[in-house]
């Protein structure tokens, strides 16, 4: 048998302690890299994720802020066709109402809307989505509501309504609905909360800083959370997205990197449990495909945090910024 010497033994002169260091720490690098690749290409295309029947029936509540429009919308509609019913919270109660409609007649599950403006914060809406909630079995919390700029914005320049209806939203919103729907999870020891994160969160995104900071905040949390309540077998994930056509990111066509609010619900769905491209991240998924890849790309070689990425974000929300500007000016001369 070798002994470990003559594992490192060489005939080049130039083969010093160092050297030898450096090379196990590369070898060893480098084995991580590929294993992270595999791990993630697993997660993404080949392993299932958990059964929602793990963390609640079919026939029990789910509830989803931000339901109206978009992602939310389409989490409410693949959960009541997986035969839940669902709580839809959001600002304008005709979407709601409409909605609702639509989920009884075609899944013939129930449905109760409550209509709060999230930026007010008042006291009284949360108590009465108390009284509304309180006696349901809810398994599932989809923490959906949420708000950007209306265009990035460089941070001297954003209102201070601006900054407190996101913060406000994002933030205390969140975790306002979130401590009202734990207690009876924690009693029934089950349930699942997912909480829709951003890239704008994973990787500081200038002239969207207000928003980028308030992503980042329910990153920390959602993963606190996640280790606080996983003794009650309550499954908290944050679910990263980069780009999704909506009303928020103003995209409007679906390309690979860019799906519609359907495609990406159902990855999110079918990946419960999987972290996809966030390896490494306790309590966060980024389930699908072409985000998995590039959020795995992004921290594998050159840091979610990294100035190169951050001057890329720049460039491009400056971009965006003048591009939006331009077609405001166009529209205010028509208008005129």
């Amino acid at each position: 048998m070798e002994k470990v010497e003559d594992v490192f033994a060489t005939n080049d002169p130039w083969a010093s302690p160092t050297q030898q260091v450096f090379t196990v720490i590369g070898i060893v690098f480098v084995s991580y890299k590929i294993f992270t690749f595999w791990r993630m290409i697993a997660s993404l295309f080949i392993l299932p994720g958990k059964s929602l029947s793990k963390f609640g029936r079919e026939g029990t509540w789910v509830v989803v802020t931000g339901a109206s429009d978009g992602i939310g919308k389409e989490y409410s509609l693949q959960l009541a066709a997986k035969t839940y019913n669902i709580v839809l919270v959001s600002r304008t109660k005709s979407k709601l109402d409409a909605l609702a409609s639509e989920i009884q007649e075609k899944y013939k599950v129930q449905t109760k809307v409550y209509a709060m403006d999230f930026a007010a914060n008042k006291d009284s809406d949360y108590k009465a989505l108390n009284k509304l909630i309180s006696d349901l079995d809810i398994s599932v919390l989809i923490n959906n509501v949420g708000q950007s700029h209306s265009i990035p914005v460089p941070f001297n320049e954003t209102t201070e309504s601006e900054m407190k209806d996101i913060i406000t939203i994002n933030c205390m919103g969140t975790l306002r609905v979130t401590q009202l729907i734990t207690p009876g999870m924690i009693q029934r020891k089950r349930g699942l909360i997912l909480t829709m994160g951003s890239f704008g969160g994973l990787t500081p995104t200038p002239l969207l800083a207000t928003y980028s900071g308030s992503k980042a905040f329910l990153q920390h949390w959602s993963t606190a959370l996640s280790a606080e309540l996983a003794p009650y077998n309550i499954h908290v994930q944050l679910v990263q997205s980069y780009l999704v056509t909506s009303a928020m990111s103003k995209i409007r066509r679906s390309s690979a990197l860019i799906p519609n609010p359907k495609q990406f619900v159902k990855a999110a769905l079918s990946r419960l449990g999987r972290s996809g491209g966030a390896q490494g991240m306790a309590g966060t998924s980024t389930p699908y495909w072409s985000h998995g890849i590039m959020h795995w790309a992004i921290q594998s070689f050159v840091g979610t945090m990294s100035g190169i990425v951050l001057n890329i974000n720049k460039s491009m929300h400056e971009d965006i910024r003048k591009r939006a500007l331009r077609k405001a000016e166009r529209e205010a001369k028509k208008s005129s």
